[in-house]
Protein backbone atom coordinates (compact mmCIF):
# COMPACT_ATOMS: atom_id res chain seq x y z
CA UNK A 1 0.00 0.00 0.00
CA UNK A 2 0.73 3.48 -0.84
CA UNK A 3 1.93 5.56 2.36
CA UNK A 4 -0.61 8.17 1.92
CA UNK A 5 -3.29 5.33 1.79
CA UNK A 6 -1.78 3.87 5.07
CA UNK A 7 -2.12 7.18 6.76
CA UNK A 8 -5.90 7.72 5.52
CA UNK A 9 -6.52 4.48 7.11
CA UNK A 10 -5.13 5.28 10.41
CA UNK A 11 -7.00 8.64 10.64
CA UNK A 12 -10.25 6.55 9.67
CA UNK A 13 -9.92 4.07 12.44
CA UNK A 14 -9.00 6.83 15.38
CA UNK A 15 -12.20 8.27 13.73
CA UNK A 16 -14.48 5.22 14.45
CA UNK A 17 -12.97 4.77 17.91
CA UNK A 18 -13.28 8.63 18.88
CA UNK A 19 -16.80 8.40 17.19
CA UNK A 20 -17.53 5.09 18.89
CA UNK A 21 -16.68 6.41 22.75
CA UNK A 22 -18.86 9.51 22.20
CA UNK A 23 -21.84 7.71 21.38
CA UNK A 24 -21.52 5.38 23.96
CA UNK A 25 -21.47 8.45 26.27
CA UNK A 26 -24.40 9.93 24.75
CA UNK A 27 -26.10 6.48 25.34
CA UNK A 28 -25.65 6.14 28.79
CA UNK A 29 -28.86 5.41 30.23
CA UNK A 30 -28.87 6.88 33.28
CA UNK A 31 -28.43 10.45 31.78
CA UNK A 32 -30.62 13.22 31.50
CA UNK A 33 -33.63 14.84 33.86
CA UNK A 34 -35.68 12.82 35.53
CA UNK A 35 -38.54 13.89 37.73
CA UNK A 36 -40.31 11.42 40.43
CA UNK A 37 -44.46 10.70 39.92
CA UNK A 38 -45.46 11.04 43.33
CA UNK A 39 -48.37 8.97 42.61
CA UNK A 40 -46.66 6.10 42.31
CA UNK A 41 -43.68 6.50 44.40
CA UNK A 42 -44.20 4.90 47.70
CA UNK A 43 -42.00 6.48 51.14
CA UNK A 44 -41.63 4.28 54.07
CA UNK A 45 -41.72 6.26 56.56
CA UNK A 46 -44.11 8.93 54.57
CA UNK A 47 -44.70 11.74 53.21
CA UNK A 48 -43.90 11.82 49.43
CA UNK A 49 -42.23 15.10 48.48
CA UNK A 50 -43.90 17.30 46.78
CA UNK A 51 -41.54 17.35 43.77
CA UNK A 52 -38.04 15.29 43.27
CA UNK A 53 -35.94 15.83 40.24
CA UNK A 54 -32.60 14.28 39.54
CA UNK A 55 -30.59 15.26 36.72
CA UNK A 56 -27.35 13.15 35.78
CA UNK A 57 -25.09 13.67 32.91
CA UNK A 58 -21.32 13.45 31.20
CA UNK A 59 -18.83 14.80 33.20
CA UNK A 60 -15.16 14.89 33.32
CA UNK A 61 -15.18 11.43 32.16
CA UNK A 62 -17.60 10.25 34.82
CA UNK A 63 -20.90 11.34 36.06
CA UNK A 64 -22.91 14.60 38.10
CA UNK A 65 -25.96 14.38 39.75
CA UNK A 66 -27.78 17.52 40.49
CA UNK A 67 -30.92 17.22 42.95
CA UNK A 68 -33.89 19.41 43.39
CA UNK A 69 -36.31 18.41 46.21
CA UNK A 70 -39.12 20.42 47.67
CA UNK A 71 -40.58 17.91 50.76
CA UNK A 72 -44.09 17.89 52.11
CA UNK A 73 -42.52 19.88 54.85
CA UNK A 74 -39.91 21.71 55.38
CA UNK A 75 -37.23 23.35 53.33
CA UNK A 76 -36.21 22.25 49.63
CA UNK A 77 -33.37 20.66 48.95
CA UNK A 78 -30.88 21.04 46.22
CA UNK A 79 -27.31 19.42 46.42
CA UNK A 80 -24.92 17.91 43.60
CA UNK A 81 -22.19 15.41 43.79
CA UNK A 82 -20.06 14.14 41.10
CA UNK A 83 -17.64 11.34 40.03
CA UNK A 84 -17.07 8.13 38.57
CA UNK A 85 -18.43 4.95 38.19
CA UNK A 86 -15.77 3.29 40.63
CA UNK A 87 -17.39 3.23 44.27
CA UNK A 88 -15.70 5.80 45.76
CA UNK A 89 -16.69 8.82 47.69
CA UNK A 90 -17.24 11.72 46.19
CA UNK A 91 -18.36 15.31 48.26
CA UNK A 92 -22.15 16.69 48.32
CA UNK A 93 -22.39 19.53 47.99
CA UNK A 94 -25.36 21.99 49.23
CA UNK A 95 -28.18 21.02 51.72
CA UNK A 96 -28.83 17.32 51.45
CA UNK A 97 -29.63 16.37 55.65
CA UNK A 98 -28.98 12.62 54.36
CA UNK A 99 -25.15 12.73 53.87
CA UNK A 100 -21.81 14.97 52.68
CA UNK A 101 -20.46 12.12 50.51
CA UNK A 102 -21.65 10.03 47.35
CA UNK A 103 -19.90 6.88 45.64
CA UNK A 104 -21.92 5.87 42.45
CA UNK A 105 -21.17 2.21 40.62
CA UNK A 106 -22.80 0.83 37.23
CA UNK A 107 -23.80 -2.89 37.55
CA UNK A 108 -24.83 -3.08 34.34
CA UNK A 109 -26.23 -1.23 31.09
CA UNK A 110 -29.52 -0.22 33.00
CA UNK A 111 -28.59 -0.78 36.54
CA UNK A 112 -27.36 1.48 39.24
CA UNK A 113 -25.71 2.05 42.60
CA UNK A 114 -25.56 5.15 44.90
CA UNK A 115 -24.27 5.02 48.15
CA UNK A 116 -24.86 7.94 50.20
CA UNK A 117 -22.82 8.43 53.53
CA UNK A 118 -23.00 11.53 56.59
CA UNK A 119 -19.74 11.73 58.37
CA UNK A 120 -18.34 8.39 56.97
CA UNK A 121 -21.15 5.89 57.81
CA UNK A 122 -23.87 4.95 55.35
CA UNK A 123 -27.08 6.71 55.54
CA UNK A 124 -28.76 5.34 52.24
CA UNK A 125 -28.44 2.55 49.50
CA UNK A 126 -30.25 3.35 46.15
CA UNK A 127 -30.66 0.84 43.71
CA UNK A 128 -31.30 2.18 40.10
CA UNK A 129 -32.86 0.46 37.18
CA UNK A 130 -33.58 1.92 34.35
CA UNK A 131 -36.28 0.55 32.19
CA UNK A 132 -35.30 -0.75 28.78
CA UNK A 133 -37.26 2.03 26.69
CA UNK A 134 -35.16 4.45 28.85
CA UNK A 135 -38.33 6.37 29.48
CA UNK A 136 -38.63 4.99 33.17
CA UNK A 137 -36.60 4.59 36.47
CA UNK A 138 -37.30 3.13 39.46
CA UNK A 139 -35.27 3.64 42.83
CA UNK A 140 -35.35 1.61 45.65
CA UNK A 141 -33.72 3.76 48.53
CA UNK A 142 -33.10 2.08 51.98
CA UNK A 143 -31.08 3.49 55.20
CA UNK A 144 -31.95 5.75 57.83
CA UNK A 145 -32.96 9.51 57.56
CA UNK A 146 -31.62 12.59 58.95
CA UNK A 147 -34.37 12.03 61.83
CA UNK A 148 -32.93 8.23 62.22
CA UNK A 149 -35.66 6.54 61.31
CA UNK A 150 -35.21 3.45 59.29
CA UNK A 151 -36.79 3.69 55.65
CA UNK A 152 -37.52 2.17 52.39
CA UNK A 153 -38.57 4.31 50.01
CA UNK A 154 -39.30 3.15 45.78
CA UNK A 155 -39.39 6.35 43.41
CA UNK A 156 -40.72 6.02 40.37
CA UNK A 157 -39.03 8.65 38.23
CA UNK A 158 -40.05 9.91 34.05
CA UNK A 159 -37.37 10.80 31.87
CA UNK A 160 -38.13 14.78 30.99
Amino acid sequence: MKPKTILILINLAVALVLAGTLLAQAQESLFGTWKMNAAKSKYSPGPVPMSNIAKWEEFQGGVKLTVDVVPAKGEPQHYESSGKFDGKDNPVTGNNPDGDAMAFSKIDARTYRVVTKKDGKTTFTARIVVAADGKTRITTLTGKNAQGQTAKNTMFYEKQ
